[in-house]
């Protein structure tokens, strides 16, 4: 979810997030480690908002969906919230050949960097890029429930936490699994976390080979799911 420009509308600044040492515009290919044969194209433009970056938590979601989940994610309904530059939906609607549009989504800001990226990589029939502002009063860009939602590092501005709880309400249906991941870098995130247990099923991912060596990096990943009902 990218920043805007007022604080009423979430303004995110460096107290909030740990930018990495501010970059020039790049673009560059991004294979994952070799998981991802010949890899994505990524712009990364740090310009309209902390968004324009490729995350840890972007990587780490990424590479273990690519290495675990490629059968699963090839014929579903993906959508992705808070999706900065792209890099999840797209990596995902390469390495896993999805026969439908995944849709990647964020606030305003962030919509001609997406565009660019799915331009970069040729994939104007596979990936469409949406303006999604979370809320259950808002409208997803896939109508009815996604089979599949891709979360990575929406956790970091506790005023919006909220509105990300609201929006995993309004999408997670009986049959949707939402891949979760997300870097820890305050109590508040840990208290969202106990919410939403609440009110999902959430389990963490333990088949992910370097689970090991990014929790040293306090980055964790979870599947939520509607609770079953007894």
């Amino acid at each position: 979810m990218a920043d805007r420009d007022s604080e009423d509308d979430f303004t995110i600044g460096e107290d909030f997030v740990a930018s990495p040492e501010r970059k020039a515009p790049q673009t560059s290919r991004i294979n994952f480690d070799g998981v991802l044969q010949p890899g994505v194209v990524l712009h990364q433009d740090l310009a309209n908002g902390n968004g324009g970056q490729a995350w840890p938590a972007g990587m780490v979601l990424t590479k273990y969906l690519l290495r675990k989940k490629r059968d699963e994610m090839r014929g579903a309904s993906i959508l992705e919230l808070g999706a900065g530059s792209g890099l999840v939906g797209l990596a995902i609607a390469v390495g896993c050949e999805a026969l439908g549009p995944v849709h990647i989504t964020d606030q305003e800001p962030m919509l001609a960097l997406m565009q660019q990226n799915i331009a970069f990589n040729n994939l104007e029939d596979k990936v469409i890029a949406s303006v999604y502002d979370w809320g259950a009063d808002n409208i997803s860009p896939i109508i009815g429930y996604p089979d599949v939602i891709l979360a990575a590092d929406c956790v970091y501005f506790e005023p919006a936490f909220p509105l990300l709880q609201e929006s995993l309400e309004f999408l997670i249906g009986p049959q949707t699994v939402c891949y979760f991941c997300f870097k820890k870098r305050r109590r508040a995130d840990s208290r969202f976390m106990s919410v939403v247990n609440k009110r999902f099923a959430v389990e963490p991912v333990l088949d992910d080979p370097d689970r090991t060596a990014y929790a040293r990096e306090n980055i964790f990943l979870y599947t939520m799911r509607v609770k079953e009902t007894r």
